[in-house]
């Protein structure tokens, strides 16, 4: 990696439990680029702060992770189309000192919807309800679902966001099945309060023809461990983490890299997770 230097460009996250996969995804492409970048992950005791930092520190990217996604809208300057539709962010652009801001989980999302070739006549159960999920159940909607019930224990936030897709809202899923399961909370995360939980019951596992799982980190979570093991299809938040740092990557830099560079970007950010 290029040593520290004045005029190296600065990018970051900014989330509850930093992870290494967009450090080392980013960084890597910066080497693999010869750009004179550098990507660090935080973890802010004060978001506003952390904004008014992006800001008057001229650092020129910022993605932002769980529980922050619509809490940081309030912080940005313009809002382009792709975070006003789901109002969710997690991607901030400095553009001199003005912040837009950007959501490039739809994309990622919708892409791995075609790629698995999901099939919208089937049911699924998705739980949880912040800034992600919105993205999640925006994209699913969008790629033709209509058989879906979120499942969120806060039950302001899970029917404001069934009633903005037309879907339905159950607080718990413990006796709930569906053809697609997708967890989109922090339940299985490392390091968190439930990162030895399923998020879904294991009937549901064994009933459902595809497993998908937005965390991360760890890369095999227990539910991908419980989907693998019953034979299931599965989709990964590696997967997820790949797509959208791409699109990040592009907006930071104005460079699209080659499908071997993000092969190898994703293979060295996966063999830091393992």
């Amino acid at each position: 990696m290029t040593l520290l230097n004045k005029d190296m460009t600065l990018c970051i996250s900014l989330s509850a439990r930093p992870s290494n996969n967009g450090t080392r995804f980013h960084n890597h492409l910066y080497e693999a680029l010869g750009l004179n970048w550098i990507y660090k992950a935080f973890a802010p005791t004060d978001l506003a702060q952390a904004i008014a930092g992006v800001r008057g520190l001229g650092i020129r990217g910022c993605a932002i992770s769980m529980p922050y996604k619509e809490d940081v809208i309030a912080l940005v300057d313009r809002m382009d189309p792709s975070a006003t539709a789901i109002d969710s962010v997690n991607t901030i652009v400095n553009d001199a000192g003005v912040l837009t801001a950007y959501n490039t989980d739809y994309s990622a999302i919708a892409q791995l919807i075609a790629r698995n070739e999901l099939d919208p006549a089937a049911s699924v159960l998705l739980r949880g309800s912040g800034g992600m999920a919105k993205a999640t159940a925006a994209a699913f909607r969008d790629a033709g679902f209509a058989d879906v019930t979120i499942v969120a224990r806060n039950e302001s936030n899970g029917r404001a966001l069934s009633d903005l897709y037309g879907f339905r809202w159950r607080a718990d899923a413990s006796d709930s099945t569906a053809d697609i399961l997708v967890n989109v909370t922090p339940i299985g995360m490392a390091s968190g309060s439930e990162e030895h939980a399923l998020s879904f019951s294991e009937a549901a596992i064994a009933a459902a023809s595809v497993v998908f799982d937005v965390v991360a980190l760890p890369a095999e979570t227990p539910l991908i461990i419980a989907g693998r093991a019953a034979g299931k299809t599965l989709i990964t938040g590696a997967e997820v983490a790949t797509l959208q740092a791409l699109e990040q990557f592009v907006l930071y830099t104005g460079i699209r890299p080659s499908a071997a560079q993000v092969q190898a970007a994703e293979e060295f950010m996966r063999a830091g997770t393992a």
